[in-house]
């Protein structure tokens, strides 16, 4: 299994421009808590806990996210509680108001998405690893805790494969 450097080093390469990883910033956690929100129906009850398929996602995405790295892995793992909770709200809506959320936010974050990979000037990491559809929130969630000043030797140790983050000078720096 790849260690969180490896996966974090790898999805740096296609994320070195501060404008692409400011879009990932707002544009992942949409599409995050639209696949969540579209996966929170059927909802089947066990008990008192509603069991969707996005409660099954959730959980074995943070076991892969625990396994990886403990601090980050609990960091996911609450984010995700947390679009749950929100998504159950949004699902037991009428089917208008579950779907217009879902895909309206699945849009519009792909779209930010791609205004930061026009700045990169690079392809999305996911298009030559789909593994990037699961790291990506990981990446987001790592971006936040260096730019708070935490988890200094993560960063060090990523930037030591992908180099730091810098502006580019290409077409779209002009």
């Amino acid at each position: 299994m790849k260690t969180l450097i490896d996966h974090l080093a790898q999805y740096a390469d296609y994320h070195r421009d501060p404008r692409n990883i400011h879009t990932h910033f707002v544009g992942v956690p949409m599409i995050m808590f639209a696949v969540v929100v579209l996966l929170s129906r059927p909802a089947w009850m066990v008990g008192d806990l509603p069991v969707t398929p996005a409660l099954l996602c959730a959980l074995a995405s943070s076991i892969f996210y625990v396994r990886l790295d403990m601090r980050f892995g609990l960091a996911m793992a609450t984010l995700l509680a947390a679009m749950l909770a929100l998504a159950q709200w949004v699902a037991v809506q009428s089917l208008a108001v579950w779907l217009a959320t879902g895909i309206g936010l699945f849009a519009v974050g792909w779209v930010i998405q791609f205004v930061g990979h026009y700045y990169e000037g690079r392809k999305p990491a996911f298009v030559d690893d789909l593994m990037g559809l699961i790291i990506g929130p990981l990446f987001v969630v790592a971006e936040w805790a260096f730019a708070l000043g935490l988890r200094k030797e993560v960063q060090a140790a990523v930037e030591q494969r992908s180099g730091p983050v810098r502006l580019r000078t290409g077409r779209a720096a002009a």
